[in-house]
């Protein structure tokens, strides 16, 4: 059978078609196949939205690289079951999947089929037989069920946590017989609500039979000969080893097609996909090939790589299926079935908001004939847009849940989709057609920088605050004060002699934090001159302060440096050596880095990123660069062990690009430690990998371009300068996870330029971290887990002397795993050959000092346990944390500390912050919070830390920021800046987050603070949208809270200080009675239209009445925004 050409389909178009084709009784299942994930992933959600009634279904393909050591992601196996099982089941499907899935060889049916379960009450089941079908299927036994995939045995209760569920489910038995089951919660283990029945889907493709492990045994051999591998040890005993996916073939008789899985299935593919299919076979051969090739000095067990033809279709195979397939392109083709449908128009085209909604008026007017639907991609994006309609006056267009059939002819719908399209009946414009993207584009770095803080710099009941105008209080709660007959959310702050003052959340941003409690702070008086005059102090201090940085950083930008670029064609080969997808944070740091390189002044930028966020690459392009450029690079490790990680990363991507990379370290011999020197002073070396060995007057440079400096917290200060007298001239790259306070307030005064990679890369899960007084039963269950799923495990202890008792201790504990020993007393030799062995997978757990915290990269590494984690620093359980989970596998971090003794305070908070930064990217939150408990060190000067006591931690860095600015820009304009003031709106209607809206009071209070730094429309759109998709529609309060935060965005442009509205009117202040363009003003007032008066004490009345809150408002908004117009 030959298939047939849709041809004249834009994207976003398919799902219509596909709705034809079923109607014409096309027999199911149907699989679309298309050029990549991520549109994979969104033609199933709009196939959902035209189809509501059938079953779709997206197959993703493995997300790990073909021949890869680690395998793919638990939730992804889970999903490939889920799908697999339905179509093995003759289940009627739409199924969506990329043409990396497509490629994909799957077990056959028969491993497929029995393999389900379903249970249900009053059934009669073997107790012991169903443990034996839960491990069989993947599912790992447990102490308590946590994760989906675990099962715990308690007596005649069986927990279990099915794939695919949202819940665990109990089940009691008595003896064979269940009674009930129940589903419960993972994180309390108690009930939520009975049900009937269960279903249970296996979450491998493995059972792990005594049948599977000899098939597994006798192919193994039979291809690799009697090589004992790490591989081939796990799957004899039974155990589960990493990546053993990539062996899959061997475990059956035969793998399968897709297309011989399910026969009968009707076959769709995209114009595109022939070439993503060629492609990725490309890039599965060259794996391959490179596996085969093993390269020098590597020295990771043995990997015997299968043939490509075994795991994956060959290109005949496809061509076969392409053959029998349906064409679908945008391409009009002649004598083919063409939907006449084209990409739409884009309506934005760089014009403001309000301009790109009067076009949608004329568009609607024109295309009358037309049915017309707006796009958008979130809930929340949608109901942004309706307001905006609104506010337009198109009213319109009707939200609708489903595609609209014809007898509507104008809806808004949830459709994620880029660009629209038309046909002769239906035109579909998106969101960025008409906004260019307003809504749902990405917040800038600046922004996101200020974000990331605002979320985490947490208010509690008792802390010391400081207002910018009253002085230090103390904040006793959030609590609703009715004002003029409104509900208002306030913060009470407690002052000198209990006067209290309730200040409004919309103001929240005059207020900060002081900084860790002390009870020597004396709180100040309401009304009191002392506070103004203790600020203004510190205030000329802090001006000196700026004064002096912006010199230094003056004299800096004043130094030349050498301009290094290099050719874009060499650079492009280079980055294509990168085997993973950049994140948009990593590509804007390298930009950024290029650019400072290119500009012939000396580089001094601070990358921040979390552990495994791809930082090294920024390292590794601007190393290239600087090289191409005929300079030389020197890269500064503080320990012996991330020197050689760096060395062999340096060294592998370096090997074909004939520059010369060497290593200074323990590692090196003192005879090969003077050779190296001496070729980098003949300008032999072009790039130097080192540790503190670095800093010898020995070492001498032909010509340094670059220096790149890792983890500079582990540097001392005299280090420090060492490294500042190389710097002169010399462009400085610093990467850091956590860098040190110091360092961050430079950055974000500005003195000192940061990038911040706070995107994690594809599918890594955050660290989940417990805090727990030291169980042994807790420590044995945790390692076990990580034992019995194929991992490592690090176990750190912060004294040497307690490693043998430890040793001891975990051996009978744990017998059945293998344990090795590290600690910086090891000679270089007995240190580079325990860290091997553990790299090899012939250990299961190190146990060592925190000489891992910076250093060794062990992706199959992904639990630790920290021994007595309170005698560590804050920094260093972040870094000791970063060693595990940097791979797809979930990692799991246990902070131990000893139960039978108290620890201090500041202990206990530093391990409190640790369970609560659990979440990607906390790196740069953690040095605010490191900041916040050790106290600021000193920028110019030790008295700098007694003006921060006087006027807190925040306000401190705000003033610092402040005077910075006004110092440039007086520089430039020659004109001294007005000091930040906050306006005052009262426009008589409830403005809080109701507690039934978000529950959470500490991120009630974070979500204030953000808004109130919302400096645009399109700030207040993209925060409301995110606010609709995470809580739902926008209670009226919420809608009074923005409302009120746009007018204060006028008002700081118009000079306006306050706004009062009452039943006939509204009343406008001046800040000091000055407008900044008078005669504009004086115009406007006297416009009879306007009803506006100008009062003997210089404030504006206008005459108005509403017969609605909202109305009221809007005409305030109105107003303020004129004045705004007017002021510019």
């Amino acid at each position: 059978m030959v298939g047939k050409i849709y041809s004249g389909i834009a994207v976003g178009f398919e799902p219509l078609v596909l709705r034809e084709i079923v109607r014409a009784k096309t027999p199911y299942p149907i699989l679309y196949i298309v050029p990549t994930e991520d549109r994979a992933v969104q033609l199933a959600e709009q196939i959902k939205v035209v189809l509501p009634q059938d079953t779709v279904y997206y197959l993703p393909a493995w997300d790990c690289l073909p021949y890869d050591r680690i395998g793919p992601s638990q939730d992804v196996l889970t999903q490939r079951m889920q799908v697999l099982s339905a179509l093995a089941a003759r289940q009627a499907a739409i199924v969506v999947l990329s043409a990396q899935s497509l490629l994909q060889r799957v077990p056959p049916i028969s491993a497929l089929t029995n393999r389900s379960l379903v249970l249900r009450i009053e059934q009669d089941v073997s107790m012991l037989k169903l443990i034996e079908s839960l491990s069989q299927g993947g599912y790992l036994r447990v102490e308590t069920v946590r994760e989906s995939g675990e099962f715990a045995v308690r007596g005649d209760i069986l927990d279990i946590f099915p794939v695919g569920l949202e819940e665990p489910v109990r089940l009691d038995f008595f003896g064979d017989h269940i009674e009930k089951i129940r589903r419960f919660d993972a994180l309390n283990q108690t009930t939520i609500a009975p049900v009937n029945q269960v279903d249970l889907t296996p979450s491998h493709d493995l059972a792990l039979t005594d049948e599977q492990i000899t098939r597994f045994r006798q192919n193994y051999r039979e291809r690799f000969g009697h090589i004992i591998t790490p591989l081939y040890e796990a799957i004899s005993e039974g155990r589960r080893y990493a990546g053993m996916e990539h062996w899959l073939p061997l475990f059956f008789d035969q793998m399968l097609g897709l297309l011989e899985f399910v026969p009968t299935a009707q076959i769709f593919y995209d114009h595109q996909t022939d070439d993503a299919i060629r492609t990725r076979l490309e890039l599965i051969h060259d794996y391959y090939h490179n596996r085969l090739a093993k390269l020098p000095g590597d020295s990771s067990p043995p990997y015997n790589p299968l043939k490509p033809e075994e795991g994956y279709l060959t290109l005949a195979e496809w061509r076969d299926i392409q053959n029998k397939g349906n064409l679908v392109t945008p391409f009009s083709q002649e004598h083919q079935l063409d939907f006449h449908c084209r990409r739409g128009l884009s309506l934005a085209a760089g014009t403001p908001t309000h301009q790109a909604l009067q076009s949608l008026k004329e568009t609607v007017h024109q295309e009358k004939d037309k049915q017309i639907i707006l796009a958008c991609s979130s809930e929340g994006s949608r109901d942004r847009l309706m307001h905006m309609l609104e506010d337009a006056g198109i009213r319109a267009f009707q939200p609708v849940n489903h595609w609209p059939d014809h007898t509507s002819p104008y809806t808004t719908l949830v459709y994620p989709l880029d660009h629209g399209f038309t046909t002769p009946h239906l035109l579909v414009i998106t969101e960025a057609d008409l906004l260019g993207e307003r809504i749902i584009r990405q917040p800038s770095k600046q922004r996101k920088t200020e974000k990331l803080l605002l979320e985490t710099s947490q208010l509690s009941t008792g802390d010391l605050i400081v207002h910018r105008d009253h002085g230090v209080g103390r904040y006793e709660g959030l609590l609703p004060v009715e004002v003029d007959g409104a509900l208002h959310d306030c913060l009470a702050l407690v002052y000198h002699g209990g006067d209290k003052l309730f200040l409004p959340v919309e103001n929240i941003d005059a207020v900060s934090k002081y900084g860790d409690a002390d009870s020597l702070v004396q709180l100040d008086k309401l009304g009191s001159s002392a506070w103004q005059n203790r600020k203004a102090r510190v205030k000329k201090r802090i001006r000196e302060v700026a004064d002096y940085l912006i010199k230094l950083a003056a004299e800096r930008s004043l130094h030349e440096a050498p301009i290094l670029q290099s050719n874009p064609q060499d650079f492009e080969q280079f980055c294509a050596g990168f085997p993973y997808v950049e994140t948009d944070d990593q590509l804007r740091a390298i930009a950024e880095t290029l650019d400072d390189m290119a500009s012939g002044h000396p580089m001094d930028r601070l990358i921040c990123g979390d552990v495994g966020f791809g930082k090294t690459e920024v390292a590794l392009r601007s190393a290239f660069v600087a090289v191409a450029s005929g300079k030389q690079v020197a890269i500064i490790a503080p320990t012996t062990l991330l020197c050689r990680q760096h060395f062999q990363t340096f060294s592998n991507r370096f090997k074909d690009s004939g520059y010369r990379v060497e290593q200074l370290s323990r590692f090196v011999s003192v005879k090969a430690a003077e050779r190296i020197r001496r070729d980098l002073a003949d300008g032999q070396i072009d790039i130097i990998v080192a540790t503190h060995a670095l800093f010898s007057e020995k070492t001498k440079f032909t010509d340094l371009g670059l220096v790149i400096i890792d983890e500079e917290q582990h540097f001392g200060v005299k280090q420090k300068e060492k490294l500042k007298s190389l710097q002169k001239d010399v462009h400085v790259l610093t990467l850091t996870a956590t860098p040190i306070p110091r360092t961050l307030q430079l950055a974000l005064t500005g003195v000192r330029q940061m990038s911040l990679i706070a995107t994690p890369p594809i599918d890594r899960l955050a660290v989940r971290t417990f805090v727990t007084p030291y169980d042994g039963l807790v420590i044995r269950e945790a390692i076990l887990r990580e034992y019995y799923r194929g991992g490592q495990i690090f176990y750190v202890s912060p004294r040497l002397e307690d490693l043998s008792a430890l040793q001891e201790q975990l051996t009978k504990l744990i017998p059945e795993i293998k344990i090795i020993v590290a600690h910086g007393q090891l000679s270089a030799g007995q240190l580079e050959d325990v860290m091997t062995a553990f790299y090899d997978r012939q250990y299961d757990l190190l146990l060592s000092t925190n000489i891992v915290e910076s250093g060794i990269d062990i992706p199959n590494a992904n639990t630790l346990v920290i021994h007595r984690a309170d005698l560590f620093g804050l920094a260093q359980l972040y870094q000791l944390r970063g060693r595990v989970g940097r791979s797809k596998a979930q990692g799991y971090a246990y902070l131990t500390m000893p139960g039978d003794k108290p620890i201090s305070d500041t202990s206990l908070k530093r391990l409190e912050i640790m369970q609560t930064l659990d979440k990607l990217g906390a790196g740069f939150t953690l040095a605010s919070h490191d900041l916040d408990i050790r106290g600021t060190g000193n920028l110019v000067g030790e008295e700098q830390s007694g003006h921060i006591r006087e006027v807190g931690v925040e306000l401190y860095q705000h003033l610092l920021q402040e005077a910075i600015m006004q110092v440039r820009i007086e520089q430039e304009m020659g004109t001294p800046t007005e000091e930040e003031w906050s306006p005052q709106i009262n426009l008589g209607t409830s403005v809080m987050i109701p507690e039934t809206y978000v529950s959470d009071l500490n991120l009630r209070l974070n979500l204030y603070r953000r808004v109130a730094n919302l400096k645009s429309r399109e700030e207040i759109d993209t925060f409301a949208a995110e606010m609709v998709d995470r809580f739902g529609r926008l209670p009226s309060e919420v809608q009074n809270l923005l409302e009120i935060i746009e007018v204060k965005s006028y008002c700081r442009q118009a000079h306006i200080e306050k706004v009062d509205v009452g039943p006939k009117g509204i009343v406008i202040s001046l800040k000091d009675n000055k407008f900044p363009n008078p005669a504009n003003l004086m115009t406007y007032i006297q416009d009879p239209k306007v009803k506006a008066k100008l009062r003997p004490d210089q404030k504006i009345v206008f005459i108005r009445e509403w017969d609605s809150p909202a109305k009221r408002a809007r005409s305030v908004r109105i107003i303020c925004a004129n004045l705004a117009k007017l002021a510019g």
